[in-house]
């Protein structure tokens, strides 16, 4: 399985790319400045790392052209990369502002980053998938109470409204052999998104590793054709035990 994974030099990223690669996938993780993802890469077995800003459709293009070129081609992708709301208020679960407060530069970061990234990427390898006669395409999301929590403009709805574009995506690739799913953790996550010293007491983290084994199942011949799903990661072993047993 030859991936590329967005977003991959931390986080839910750096988590899923280590399982990938870990699993025996050849794998190629991104970031902003390739030099760290260079870095990041060379801790995993036979992994890449490319320098892209998803906002960017030139450094989109580029991205997936290297990437297609040394992996041989891309059968997975997993659309990760994403900033949260410390960008606009770092202080966002302690002083939640309200929307009209939200710089306007810092909602569009936030929106290009999730939303618009999500799509230029998916825009840039689905043909390709299409062209060679199949692939799989997993977008990462989060509880759906993220997306209409106070305080929680531009991010709530920049995973919103990437949860809506891979159902729409998943409709426009029904039945030609590339595959679209979501997978998100199913909880607060520590992952830099959260400022841990903002957290209320009692409260605990779920550790990015939660995602290592719904992506590698996901990557896996026992996934040939599963198509359209919201995989939540701390719920997968019930979910896929109820699905074998629906099968």
């Amino acid at each position: 399985m030859k991936v590329l994974v967005t977003g991959g030099t931390s986080g839910l990223g750096l988590a899923m790319a280590a399982a990938l690669s870990q699993a025996g996938a050849t794998v190629a993780l991104t970031g902003r400045s390739g030099r760290r993802a260079g870095a990041v890469a060379a801790d995993l077995p036979g992994a890449v790392g490319i320098e892209l800003d998803v906002r960017d459709e030139s450094s989109v293009a580029r991205a997936v052209d290297e990437t297609w070129s040394r992996l041989g081609g891309i059968d997975l992708l997993v659309n990760n990369a994403g900033i949260g709301m410390r960008t606009v208020n770092p202080r966002f679960m302690t002083d939640p502002q309200g929307f009209w407060e939200v710089p306007v530069d810092g909602f569009r970061a936030v929106i290009e980053t999730n939303l618009t990234g999500y799509f230029l990427v998916a825009r840039e390898v689905a043909p390709r998938m299409l062209a060679t006669g199949g692939g799989r395409i997993v977008n990462i999301s989060v509880s759906r109470s993220t997306m209409y929590r106070a305080g929680f403009v531009p991010y709530g709805p920049s995973r919103a409204g990437s949860e809506a574009l891979s159902r729409i995506m998943a409709a426009d690739l029904k039945d030609t052999g590339v595959t679209v799913n979501l997978l998100l953790p199913g909880g607060a996550t520590a992952t830099g998104m959260l400022p841990p010293d903002a957290v209320p007491e009692g409260h605990r983290f779920l550790q990015p590793a939660v995602m290592g084994p719904p992506i590698v199942w996901l990557a896996s011949d026992a996934a040939a054709g599963v198509h359209d799903e919201r995989i939540v990661a701390v719920e997968f072993e019930r979910w896929l035990r109820d699905r074998n047993g629906r099968h």
